[in-house]
């Protein structure tokens, strides 16, 4: 242990004490910290690999923390983007039936038949087709000009009057 001072009368044996302890109490230092480096390095490898053991130990309890967060995470970003899918495609279709009535519309005013005018005209045209095969069943007239000559009657009889433009302003 190292020595405390005490005071004495005399001065030079109190310089010579003084150093005496000084040199003493260094030496004591310095042996102690020989003694603890020596420590260490005995020690030192052992305490090395269990930091690694723990630390390894802590890795792993951190990875699967964050890969459960990861797949959390992930799953609720899934479910928003399937629900925003979902939300634009409704909107998309509804943009799509609006723009048809529209353009359906559009085309109505302009006289352009739809496609159901065109598929009755079809059927009516197949219709009067074949009266005229039972009319020219007894006739020796080729067959193929009498549905010519039907499909054109037909057409101008369904033909819708073209849109009226609006009367010039005075």
């Amino acid at each position: 242990m190292v020595k405390k001072f005490s005071k004495t009368a005399d001065a030079k044996s109190t310089d010579s004490n003084l150093l005496g302890t000084v040199k003493e109490s260094s030496s004591q230092i310095w042996l102690a910290g020989l003694g603890a480096f020596s420590k260490a390095q005995e020690e030192g490898s052992k305490v090395f690999e269990a930091l690694v053991k723990e630390g390894s130990g802590l890795q792993k309890k951190f990875r699967s923390l964050a890969d459960s967060r990861m797949n959390d995470v992930t799953n609720e970003v899934s479910g928003k983007i399937t629900e925003a899918t979902s939300k634009a495609a409704g909107a998309w279709d509804r943009l799509e039936t609006v723009f048809e009535d529209r353009v359906g519309r559009a085309v109505g005013r302009l006289g352009v038949p739809t496609k159901a005018d065109i598929t009755k005209l079809t059927q009516r045209v197949e219709e009067l087709t074949k009266q005229v095969q039972k009319m020219n069943a007894g006739k020796a007239a080729p067959a193929k000009a009498a549905p010519v000559k039907a499909v054109a009657a037909v057409a101008a009889a369904v033909k819708k009057p073209a849109a009226r433009k609006p009367a010039a302003k005075k």
